[in-house]
């Protein structure tokens, strides 16, 4: 996918906006969450399922299809367990959040260029409320869709069409930026672009194969939406 302008000559153009709509997944991309995430998770496996757990494999399902897909990898037969240890240990957790480096004034820059802005997220609507109740962004948001809105979740595209839908926009037009495989995968197969962020501490850059461009810095990530 290329990265020409959209709207060139249009009233009001700006000529930096490459792509009116940029949708944003939440954990590792626009807030600073892979440390309360691994936490979480391990400390779910370890109170229900017990052993010894790597970093990959707590968090090789995370910010794709959903919580309780995600504890299936750990034990498929105590899914429901693991879902209520980790939620009870991760929402005080919230208290600590921040967003990730840069990312909040970039938003705010991006808003003021006129882009619509967008959070498509695994996180249930109630904790993306948790969230924001830390990190006061939501009003940047012309939309948010919650990992409980759709029934088919990340790699499907079926959330990113939602908030395409809701903000009467096209793929075309759209911008996916994420830090996991599941939001390229999703945004390739919704057919908007996909950029990949290196900073999430959730996955490792290298992952993100299906990326269209990887940033490393929100400051970069400016100069390609």
């Amino acid at each position: 996918m290329g990265y020409d302008c959209v709207g060139a000559g249009s009233p009001g153009y700006d000529r930096r906006v490459r792509f009116p709509v940029v949708l944003f997944d939440l954990d590792g991309t626009v807030i600073d969450s892979g440390a309360i995430i691994l936490a979480s998770m391990r400390h779910a496996a370890e109170t229900v399922v017990g052993g010894t757990w790597s970093d990959s494999e707590l968090m090789q399902a995370v910010g794709g299809p959903g919580l309780e897909a995600q504890m299936v990898a750990l034990d498929p037969a105590r899914v429901d367990e693991l879902v209520r240890v980790y939620r009870a240990h991760n929402e005080p957790l919230h208290e600590t959040l921040e967003c990730c480096a840069g990312m909040d004034a970039a938003l705010a820059e991006l808003k003021e260029r006129g882009h619509r802005l967008g959070i498509v997220t695994a996180k249930r609507r109630s904790t993306v409320e948790l969230a924001f109740a830390r990190v006061p962004i939501e009003h940047l948001f012309d939309t948010v869709v919650g990992g409980d809105e759709t029934e088919r979740h990340k790699p499907s595209p079926e959330p990113l069409l939602l908030a395409l839908d809701r903000l009467g926009a096209s793929p075309g037009e759209t911008a996916y930026v994420g830090d996991s495989p599941f939001d390229m995968q999703a945004a390739k197969a919704a057919g908007v672009a996909a950029i990949g962020v290196s900073w999430g501490r959730i996955h490792t850059a290298d992952k993100l194969t299906h990326a269209d461009v990887i940033v490393d810095t929100a400051e970069e990530l400016l100069d390609v939406v």
